[in-house]
């Protein structure tokens, strides 16, 4: 299984790790399932009514290399282009707890499948 390396921009700065084109695809598929949450919080959202019906959070993991959680609850964020997920990536020697807007985060993984797929 070859490996290369991902970068995610985060809210401030950017983390780069090995990562395969095959989890990508995988996180893809995952973040694909989150729109399309978001959109249905949006789009079904009646005038006068503050809650949509509540969809399910997207909470992504991936082990190999290093250690990478994506967490987003949908219910939170008005529109998918205001979203932002939670992302923690560790190994043995360092974790790291951040926020990563979720359109950047969907360009980034793109970018990463074209360079490596």
């Amino acid at each position: 299984m070859s490996s290369t390396h991902l970068t995610l921009n985060l809210v401030e700065g950017s983390v780069s790790f090995s990562f395969s084109p095959a989890a990508a695809r995988e996180l893809q598929a995952e973040i694909d399932i989150l729109m399309q949450s978001l959109k249905a919080i949006a789009t079904n959202q009646p005038p006068g009514k503050n809650k949509a019906n509540p969809q399910a959070s997207m909470e992504y993991q991936h082990t190999q290399e290093v250690f990478l959680e994506i967490f987003c609850n949908p219910n939170i964020w008005p529109t998918p282009f205001a979203a932002k997920v939670l992302v923690t990536i560790r190994d043995a020697n360092i974790r790291l707890t951040t926020e990563a807007e979720l359109t950047r985060m969907i360009e980034d993984i793109h970018q990463y499948l074209e360079q490596n797929s």
